[in-house]
């Protein structure tokens, strides 16, 4: 029987740059950096932070822990960003620690490999790397190792989906540490990505799409998950998160699928700072352990 034909095969390349690169779809894209920058920095400035923890030898294998105050261990919340891979850095998304900060959550910033440096392989693997060291060491920092929740936007989001997609009792880490995720406007099959040209960094294969497609291997970590994306982006990127909660579904999950009206997919950042949205909100509920 032959494969089903993909939703973008039958586009033109300009509606398919359109479709699947988010700054050709929102041309203004910097200036909601421009906006969220203030909070970014007066969190830089105010928040303690212990900045560039290394978790293995490659110079972009860090991270930045943003400890919550009180006593006893804290619940954990791990921020992947997103950049389609291959570019931005952690020190742009402080301003995701404030909210968790001063709701009691400890907060992990985190930067993983980017391409073309190195393979969208190796950018996953780093990204798992990253986690498993928040994992072991955490409680370090007065983390709870037991209650570790996770968001990500855009490739972020995939590297969220990676996480659910891992084996970790292989990599020695109990799973049920993992207690909720948000993903956000994410691509969960690269295959689209290597016909825009971003795959000018990218530099994706066959092969590298097959092992990086989320929307095809099993999830094997079981807890809530929470799929977002903006109203107002191209309705082929809203789709891959129908498309990837559906392969959740069909594995016995339950996520809730939320698409926001009137954010495109640079302005949906705001709401990870605000604990009244539905992003912010999510991200709360699902980082305090389950009774």
């Amino acid at each position: 029987m032959a494969s089903a034909a993909k939703i973008w095969e039958n586009l033109t390349p300009e509606e398919h740059e359109h479709q699947y690169n988010p700054q050709k779809a929102c041309p203004d894209f910097a200036r909601y950096r421009d906006l969220r920058e203030p909070a970014n920095q007066a969190a830089l400035a105010g928040l303690v932070r212990h900045a560039d923890i290394a978790y293995g030898e490659h110079e972009l294998r860090t991270l930045d822990i943003y400890p919550a105050p009180g006593a006893g261990p804290r619940p954990v919340h791990i921020y992947l960003h997103g950049g389609y891979w291959r570019a931005q850095d952690k020190a742009n998304y402080a301003f995701i620690a404030g909210m968790l900060v001063e709701h009691g959550i400890t907060a992990v910033i985190m930067n993983y490999e980017l391409c073309p440096a190195s393979t969208l392989d190796e950018v996953a693997e780093s990204a798992l790397a990253g986690v498993e060291w928040v994992c072991r060491n955490i409680a370090g920092y007065g983390g709870d190792p037991r209650a570790i929740s996770l968001s990500g936007h855009s490739a972020g989001a995939h590297l969220v989906a990676e996480v659910l997609a891992a084996d970790w009792s292989a990599r020695g880490i109990d799973p049920e540490c993992f207690i909720g995720a948000v993903a956000v406007s994410g691509i969960y099959d690269p295959a689209p990505a290597a016909l825009t040209s971003v795959n000018g960094e990218l530099h994706l294969t066959p092969q590298i799409i097959a092992n990086r497609n989320v929307e095809t291997r099993p999830p094997l970590v079981e807890c809530p998950v929470v799929v977002m994306a903006g109203g107002d982006e191209p309705w082929h990127w809203i789709d891959q998160s129908f498309r990837y909660s559906h392969h959740l579904h069909r594995h016995g999950r339950q996520p809730e699928v939320h698409i926001l009206p009137n954010y495109n997919h640079f302005n949906i950042l705001m709401p990870f700072m605000q604990p009244e949205s539905p992003i912010g909100a999510a991200m709360l509920r699902l980082a305090r352990p389950r009774q």
